[in-house]
């Protein structure tokens, strides 16, 4: 799985050429015997097309890379789908857990709309590990987990009763220093979930023994946003064993939220403070007053814009002002300006034709 931090850094990638691999992958033997042998036929169609624009010392440092991630891919442990990007100077591998249609890209940015519509589309979370060395961070989609290197995750606890020994002596309490520096220590933690929380907002999944739990949930001025806890020491726990913890815990708390998104929206509505329908939530995504988006899954809407992108026209599949998916770009742009997304089955807004908004004013 790919993170948004991950993906921003990608979509920000300008250099030509740069290449884009995607191929569907399989879980289970035997259908995942081909995998490699598909990967390799697409990158082989890729390189030569390479080979009749560039000479071979122009490309060297590409090929290098791209060959580097084929030989980096987790044949056994595949999910639904793979992307391989690379450049003179990037080279990513991400895991899909959706089917994508067998393809390279050749062009000075990345094909990384796959990967838009996956973090848009499936249900995402974090992961917080509290821990002293280090406590980390996750970003989520179902039981699928990346770490986030941010700075300053990981963090290190470097106060008494961490990397520093607690002070000895007549008349000294070392449990309650103890107990004041991992306050300290978790404040800070709190403070730099926040900075990232900002640029988007997900639920949590807090996972620590009870005493670090307690501490957390004492200094965390973003209660709000956990979902549950996990009880217990986790140290240094690998991301497909966290994501059997935390998964779980998540779908029960999403449930409940979700019932909460369905109340504030039928209250929107007595307050004449919502939107129905795509047109109105377009709208509404454009002047960046939905505060929580509620969308059947597999709801698309194909349309093309209007000269100020304010309104939604028919499609024509032709030209910049077409969109492929009008509701992705909704939800893409609802997360980008601080709003809420929420999922449901088929059926489930039909009075609101299938997608609505709680508005800020």
């Amino acid at each position: 799985m790919i993170c948004a931090a991950a993906l921003k850094q990608l979509q920000k990638h300008h250099d030509y050429p740069s290449i884009s691999v995607l191929a569907p992958t399989h879980r289970t033997a035997p259908a995942n015997k081909r995998d490699r042998i598909v990967v390799k036929n697409l990158v082989a169609q890729g390189l030569k097309r390479l080979n009749k624009e560039f000479k071979k010392r122009e490309v060297a440092a590409l090929v290098k890379n791209l060959n580097k991630l084929i030989s980096q891919v987790d044949w056994e442990h595949a999910l639904d789908g793979l992307a391989l990007f690379a450049s003179r100077d990037v080279a990513e591998i991400v895991s899909l857990p959706f089917k994508v249609k067998a393809r390279v890209a050749i062009d000075a940015s990345f094909a990384t709309r796959d990967l838009v519509f996956t973090l848009n589309r499936a249900p995402r979370y974090r992961a917080l590990v509290l821990t002293e060395k280090p406590a980390r961070l996750f970003e989520a989609s179902t039981n699928l987990l990346t770490e986030i290197r941010q700075k300053p995750f990981p963090m290190t606890h470097k106060g008494p009763g961490g990397a520093i020994r607690l002070p000895g002596g007549q008349g000294i309490n070392r449990s309650a220093v103890r107990d004041d520096a991992h306050r300290q220590f978790f404040r800070k933690v709190d403070e730099a979930l926040a900075a990232i929380q900002k640029e988007e907002h997900l639920p949590l999944v807090v996972v620590g023994v009870e005493r670090y739990l307690a501490f957390f949930q004492e200094m965390t001025r973003d209660a709000e946003s956990i979902v549950g806890f996990v009880a217990g020491s986790y140290d240094n726990p690998s991301p497909s064993e966290l994501g059997k913890l935390v998964w779980p815990v998540f779908k029960s708390g999403s449930t409940a939220r979700r019932t909460r998104a369905l109340v504030r929206l039928s209250e929107a509505v007595s307050a004449n403070r919502h939107a129905s329908g795509i047109d109105q939530v377009w709208r509404a995504a454009f002047e960046k007053r939905c505060q929580i988006l509620l969308v059947e899954t597999g709801f698309e809407h194909p349309a093309d814009l209007s000269p100020l992108g304010d309104r939604l026209l028919p499609y024509t599949g032709k030209g910049a002002a077409a969109l492929d998916d009008a509701v992705d770009e909704a939800i893409e742009s609802v997360l980008a300006n601080g709003g809420e997304v929420f999922f449901y089955e088929p059926g489930a807004l039909d009075i609101h034709q299938r997608i609505a908004a709680v508005l800020r004013y």
